[in-house]
């Protein structure tokens, strides 16, 4: 049964960082793409940012991008999620999603297992 388990959400004020994790269990870690999801109350779940299964390609949505930075460690089967500049829209719960086959997307849709979610709330 492979599992994500994400880690790291919390309160931060505007302009404060924050680093989420994801830890996927299973051997097959570094042949899954992966990704940052998110979905503010009363929104539809969005991109946030993928990676590729080597790490050497990576996507950002226009709102995070120059703020987040996505990065795996197939070593260690986890994938991070580095918010910096943090804003008030940023507040949602975040999601981190694998896809067991083909390259990155952007569409939540394709991706086969999901974590759980951690709530990140950006005072301002």
């Amino acid at each position: 049964q492979v599992q994500l388990v994400e880690s790291g959400g919390g309160l931060v004020q505007a302009g404060g960082s924050l680093r989420l994790s994801c830890v996927r269990s299973g051997r097959t870690f570094s042949s899954c793409a992966m990704g940052w999801f998110r979905q503010a109350p009363g929104k539809e779940r969005e991109f946030v940012a993928v990676i590729s299964r080597s790490g050497g390609t990576t996507s950002y949505a226009d709102s995070v991008k120059g703020r987040f930075t996505i990065s795996r460690d197939n070593a260690k089967n986890t994938v991070y999620l580095q918010m910096n500049s943090l804003k008030p829209e940023d507040t949602a719960v975040y999601y981190c999603a694998a896809k067991r086959y083909g390259l990155a997307s952007t569409d939540y849709g394709t991706y086969n297992y999901w974590g759980q979610g951690t709530q990140v709330t950006v005072s301002s």
